[in-house]
């Protein structure tokens, strides 16, 4: 088992991406994670504009120094690229990936806020990591950053307040996809555990069981009655 873990994790990323396709066509794709895998030379090498319905993407891990080959995402939301080695050129992402709302740059080779001055220029950010990056020891580090990119919202997982994002703000991908499949679980679970109809049958047979006992303790009291009056005609006979 190890081994066949080790051979996915050691997989190049273009093999990766035709393994993580399961038989879908690119456009089927909302979620891509490449983590570990290989990139060719520090490239993205593989991914098209073809996954034209892509929100979330992952390539933690896969010794990328660019991103300049990625690939027109005009729906991607969140984007993981920690643990790399990228050191810049982070202008291309403004343009490839213009509705991004989550940046996740930590354990890069970011040294200073010239690096990340690109990022301005996407509007929708709302969440950026840059844990062990080199620039988070800089001196007003975060005050620098929120005056540099006032759009966002957390630097790091916490807001100009020190105030934390809910749940790391990872609600990202989620939080579209997974409405549907609520909804989809409240119909199931309407359908079988109260079908249209079953309600009133239910109180119909309730009511007739009350009508039943109620007609059974008539008879009961109709019986007592005459064998009372048995009871009495009896004894006067006697007298």
């Amino acid at each position: 088992e190890s081994s066949s873990v080790e051979f996915y994790l050691k997989m190049d990323m273009k093999k990766r991406i035709h393994l993580e396709l399961r038989n879908r066509t690119p456009s089927d794709v909302k979620e891509l994670v490449l983590d570990n895998c290989r990139s060719n030379e520090g490239k993205i090498e593989g991914l098209t504009d073809e996954f034209e319905e892509l929100e979330f993407l992952s390539t933690i891990n896969v010794g990328l120094t660019t991103v300049a080959h990625l690939p027109k995402l005009n729906k991607l939301k969140k984007l993981e690229l920690s643990d790399n080695r990228i050191s810049g050129g982070l202008e291309v992402l403004a343009e490839k990936c213009p509705n991004l709302t989550h940046l996740n740059l930590s354990g890069n080779k970011i040294k200073d806020l010239s690096t990340i001055e690109p990022l301005k220029e996407l509007g929708t950010l709302k969440s950026l990591d840059l844990f062990n990056c080199e620039v988070t020891n800089l001196n007003e580090y975060r005050d620098n950053v929120f005056k540099l990119l006032p759009q966002l919202t957390y630097l790091d997982g916490y807001d100009k307040d020190d105030k934390e994002a809910p749940d790391s703000d990872a609600e990202v991908y989620a939080e579209g996809l997974d409405d549907d499949e609520e909804d989809e679980d409240d119909e199931e679970e309407y359908d079988e555990d109260a079908a249209p109809g079953d309600e009133e049958e239910e109180e119909g047979e309730e009511d007739e069981e009350e009508n039943e006992e109620e007609e059974e303790d008539d008879l009961s009291g109709e019986v007592g009655r005459e064998r009372l009056m048995r009871f009495a005609f009896c004894n006067c006979l006697k007298c």
